[in-house]
Formats: C-alpha cells, structure tokens, sequence
C-alpha cells in the first residue's frame, strides 16, 4: 500500500491526505500530553477511545443540525474528514468554575456558573495558547464579528447537546473546548465544528462522586486514563456494557 501524504501532526492527531479532493484522514494517536506538553505519556488505547467517542459526538450533533467536519469513521484510529481552514482559536465553553477560570478569580472547584461562559484563546502553543478578547479576534483578522456571532451560536448548541447527553448518563459537563473551521462553497463560507470532541477536550466529572473522567485524571495522576475514558464510552453505549478494558490496538500504518 501506498504511504499516504503526512499533512499535519499535532499532540493527539495526526492528518493525512483524503482520498478524494478536500477530505482528509484523522488518525488518533496514543499520546497524552498536559501543562502546554510538559507532561507527556503513551496512553494505550486512548486513540481507539478518542475516535470512537468523537464519532459518537459528531454524528450527534449532524443528527441536530449541527455542522462538522466528519464523514465517517473509517476503522479502530481513523475517521474521514472535510479539510477545512482552522479558525485559530479554542472556543471554551464553561458550566462550572474549574481549572484556570477558578485559578484565576478564586472560585470554588466546581461552582455553578450563572450561564455558560465562553472564552477564547488564541491557538499557539509557544505562547501557551492565551486567552484573547474579542476586540483582539477582530482587531488582528483571526474572524469577524459575524463569524463571532456565529461561533458562539454554534458553540451554545453544542452545550445544549453535550450537556444534556451527559446529564442522561450520570455525567457532569464541567467544560469543553472545540475548533471551528471554515469550508468555503464558491465565495459562501460555512462554519463547522472541527478537530475532536472527546474526553481530551472535556472536562466530566461524575454527578454523584465527584469523580474525573477526563484528561485531568493524567494531569493530577489519578489513576488510569484508560479506565476514565472506557467508562464513558461504555456509559455513552459506544462500548458494549461488559467491557472492563480496552486490548492492544492494532496500529495503522
């Protein structure tokens, strides 16, 4: 088989060229990593995780009409997908005060918040992906103020669906993040949402322990990210019910 072209590589994905024109292939890798990659670690099996519950988010919000970028899923670490021009920003989405929002203003773990927030942070590792305000958005072109308006609008339904998907099985939507991109129809351009949603981009907190079944259980070592993710996805039914852990992925070349 052909080695197909590398396009881009990031912390968790890596994509590749699409078979036909403007689609591209998503491979989910093993990866973790936190504190802007300081921290990194192989994690087996959370790449067939992550695929598998991106799917299921993805598929989820078409279902609504919600655009995204997925086509389909193509096996175990792999999913087809429109290529899209990236907005450079991560939409944050907060329903409960944690990790830097109650750093920064001395919340509680875990208040109530009055309504969703949402922040925008200027995509940028060397600068440790700061947040920006709107004015800056605008100001530097990144996205106009439709476009604003817009991704807010998209980003509160995709709240409403993950909120309340999660609610149904016992699970608490702290936060998330997502990417928005830009496919261009002629001179008409659509936003959809791009890149992932999963675990890695969620923060999922058990509604009646309290227990962290997202990225953070690696940031704060506790316990098996494995472990967090597979109850998720089997709570989600993208697992079936007996499965107690994942076996070794086949890798895909």
């Amino acid at each position: 088989m052909a080695r197909r072209k590398k396009i881009y590589e990031g912390k968790a994905k890596i994509l590749y060229e699409g078979p036909e024109p403007g689609t591209l292939v998503q491979y989910f890798k093993d990866d973790a990593t936190a504190f802007n990659a300081e921290k990194k670690a192989v994690i087996e099996g959370k790449g067939v995780l992550n695929n598998r519950l991106s799917e299921f988010f993805m598929t989820g919000l078409q279902s609504i009409g919600v655009p995204t970028h997925f086509i389909k899923r193509l096996n175990m670490r792999e999913q087809l997908i429109r290529q899209v021009e990236i907005i450079p920003l991560e939409v944050i989405v907060r329903n409960f005060a944690a990790g830097s929002m109650a750093k920064r203003l001395g919340m509680e773990e875990g208040a109530p918040l009055p309504r969703p927030i949402i922040e925008f942070s200027y995509k940028d590792d060397k600068l440790g992906d700061p947040l920006v305000p709107e004015e800056y958005i605008i100001a530097f072109g990144w996205a106009s103020q439709q476009d604003l308006d817009d991704i807010v609008a998209l980003a509160l339904r995709v709240n409403d669906f993950m909120s309340g998907v999660m609610h149904g099985v016992g699970i608490k939507l702290v936060d998330f993040k997502i990417e928005i991109g830009r496919i261009w129809d002629n001179d008409f351009q659509r936003l959809v949402v791009a890149d992932e949603i999963s675990p890695d981009s969620c923060r999922l907190w058990d509604i009646e322990t309290g227990q962290k079944l997202d990225k953070d259980v690696f940031r704060k070592d506790l316990g098996s990210l494995t472990d967090a993710y597979t109850e998720v996805a089997r709570r989600l039914g993208v697992l079936p019910s007996n499965v107690t852990h994942r076996p070794r992925p086949t890798l895909i070349n």
